[in-house]
């Protein structure tokens, strides 16, 4: 979702400031911050706090409220993005939606999407935060899908996604649009990279 379907540095962004400003703590900075969008929160706050589970829950409790109300809407569509998905699907392929998000917001985000309509299923973050890694995330998709690892290809614009599809032999596309970058991508071993949501298009049905 972030940084493949949607720019949502605005809401993800404005979340933490507020959540480090709420208790007090010195802000990291925006490069830092940016760092912060693709890995599960849970795990950024229980760094940043050197594992007090306590602060990590407020943080948390504190960045969901502002979510809540209106972070979840502080997000712009890529451009492409509205018209690629819906010609995958029109192509015949099966969508879903893998995030490290929580669920509950995730799911909101994309109902509210001109193209919502095009998923399958939306799988993201437990509350508990028992399911927040990707390993995890793409295995409970496959789970709800009834699809095998060889019926499946993992999207995505950072390591985590990449990692997430190797853990369970599925084939993976990295996307040069979102908040990682060509050298991460590589590094973590994506199958193929894609620079524009036309070219993802273009591959994926010449692969269908």
């Amino acid at each position: 979702m972030d940084g493949t379907l949607i720019d949502s540095e605005p809401g993800i962004v404005g979340g933490i400031v507020h959540t480090f400003e709420r208790l007090g703590q010195l802000l990291p900075s925006m490069d830092q911050l940016r760092g912060w969008i693709g890995p599960p929160l849970r795990d950024s706050f229980h760094e940043r706090f050197g594992g007090d589970e306590v602060m990590v829950e407020q943080a948390l409790s504190l960045y969901r409220e502002r979510y809540d109300t209106v972070g979840w809407t502080e997000h712009s569509v890529f451009p492409g993005i509205a018209e690629a998905i819906p010609a995958l699907r029109a192509a015949g392929h099966r969508l879903a939606v893998v995030t490290s998000k929580n669920e509950r917001f995730a799911r909101r985000i994309v109902e509210h999407l001109p193209f919502g309509e095009c998923f399958d299923e939306v799988v993201g973050a437990s509350d508990d935060g028992a399911r927040r890694f990707k390993p995890d995330l793409v295995a409970e998709a496959m789970r709800r899908l009834a699809l095998a690892p060889a019926q499946c290809v993992m999207i995505g614009d950072r390591r985590m996604d990449i990692e997430g599809a190797r853990a369970h032999g599925l084939r993976s596309i990295g996307v040069l649009w979102g908040f990682g970058d060509e050298a991460e991508l590589v590094r973590a071993g994506a199958d193929q990279l894609v620079d524009s949501p036309e070219a993802l298009v273009t591959l994926l049905s010449a692969n269908n």
